[in-house]
């Protein structure tokens, strides 16, 4: 596809909505005039939205594939993609659907975020990518720059998990693990030394990416292709950058007059952190937390942003907390149904089941898988005790499991 299939037109502050930017380069560190040294505004991606199409962009028949279908409302997509996007919505039980987004390339809902943070290293003509993660946002970024044909650099934990090792490897990465507070530091001189193109946070409260959040837009235009508006959608939420592109898309829907409303949103976080919890009860624009141990890794994170904030705020949702037993049960429930979800990915239902019966009135409840069981560190650890090819033993293990006859 061309790039020029975009109709996005600048970057705008967060922070105050007056302030905007040229759509390039994008502001990896937010918003320079709002920012203070506590606290990071994001800026977002504006469009021309009065030259939308919205029956071309819902059209049923389309050849294209990724993210392109959504090309007007994305920025310039200039790296090629792997197909990222088109997850299943699985319905659990009647009016409660899972967004399965292990689906896409590299297992996770990152694909939709660096297909679009790789573009924009294409576009400014970076030499290479750079990203700290230890877990899906480095996997992703690690395939989408080999998909380019771009070097990439990941700063990663000193435990990361046995299959994201192998994504990074696989792709050709060079994989860096340090310790967990030295990530973001080597990032910042990575990026100033060397030139890399930044795809993850710099600053001290997360602002992410100018471009990435605008990928996750897509899970609500596919959700609002599939059943409409829900009534609600529980995110699992570490930064918050998903939850923020899950609103945004709905908000963009109302605003082109395809859906009348936009759904409450309920953050998901880990009850081991949640700062963006802290921040909303404070009145915060985002909150440092003290992180405690907790196995759901992807999402226990020590501060928070303001995406999350708008996110909430302007849904009517809120900010719900989960611990790793809901989360368990949570991950043993997808798992019944046929979806084998890392711990992490299972907050969006924890959150769920953590209200009680869903309130289905003004539309069905959609929860946020964002990954596979692939991506869990104890998964490689995992072994079945071997049965001897007996039939005795077989029928002991058969009845052990409930099997009888």
């Amino acid at each position: 596809m061309a790039a020029a299939d975009s109709l996005a037109t600048r970057q705008r502050s967060l922070g105050d909505p007056d302030l905007d930017y040229p759509l390039r380069p994008p502001l990896t560190a937010g918003c320079p005039r709002t920012g203070t040294q506590d606290v990071a505004y994001p800026v977002e991606v504006d469009y021309a939205y009065d030259q939308v199409d919205p029956a071309a962009l819902f059209a049923p028949a389309t050849t294209r594939g990724g993210l392109e279908r959504w090309a007007p409302l994305l920025p310039p997509l200039s790296a090629p993609g792997l197909g990222e996007g088109a997850t299943p919505l699985v319905e659990l039980e009647p009016g409660v659907y899972v967004k399965d987004e292990s689906r896409n390339p590299t297992w996770s809902h990152k694909d939709r975020l660096n297909r679009c943070t790789t573009s924009a290293a294409v576009g400014v003509g970076a030499p290479g990518i750079a990203v700290a993660s230890s877990g899906n946002h480095g996997a992703s970024a690690a395939a989408y720059a080999a998909r380019a044909g771009l070097p990439c650099v990941v700063l990663t934990g000193p435990d990361l998990p046995p299959a994201v090792d192998s994504f990074l490897n696989a792709y050709g990465a060079v994989v860096l693990p340090v310790p967990w507070e030295a990530r973001w530091p080597l990032l910042r001189q990575v990026v100033d030394r060397l030139g890399l193109h930044p795809v993850s946070n710099l600053t001290t409260t997360h602002t992410g990416h100018a471009y990435g959040p605008e990928g996750y837009k897509t899970v609500a235009y596919e959700i609002f292709r599939d059943v409409g508006t829900p009534s609600a959608v529980f995110v699992p939420t570490g930064y918050g950058e998903l939850l923020f592109g899950v609103w945004k898309g709905f908000d963009e829907l109302r605003r082109l007059g395809l859906a009348d409303r936009v759904p409450r949103v309920f953050a998901c976080e880990s009850a081991a952190s949640g700062p963006l919890h802290r921040a909303l009860a404070e009145g915060l624009p985002a909150a440092h937390v003290t992180v405690g141990p907790s196995d759901a890794y992807s999402i226990n994170s020590p501060v928070s942003g303001y995406r999350g904030v708008v996110a909430v705020r302007a849904s009517g949702g809120r900010a719900l907390t989960v611990d790793d037993r809901q989360l368990a049960d949570a991950q043993r429930e997808l798992a019944r149904a046929g979806l084998w979800a890392e711990l992490s990915a299972a907050a969006g239902l924890a959150g769920l089941r953590s209200l009680g019966a869903p309130d289905l009135a003004e539309g069905p409840v959609v929860c946020v898988s964002t990954s596979s069981g692939f991506k869990d560190k104890g998964t490689a650890g995992r072994r079945t005790e071997p049965v001897a090819p007996e039939w005795e033993a077989v029928h002991r293990r058969l009845r052990a499991a409930g099997i009888t006859g």
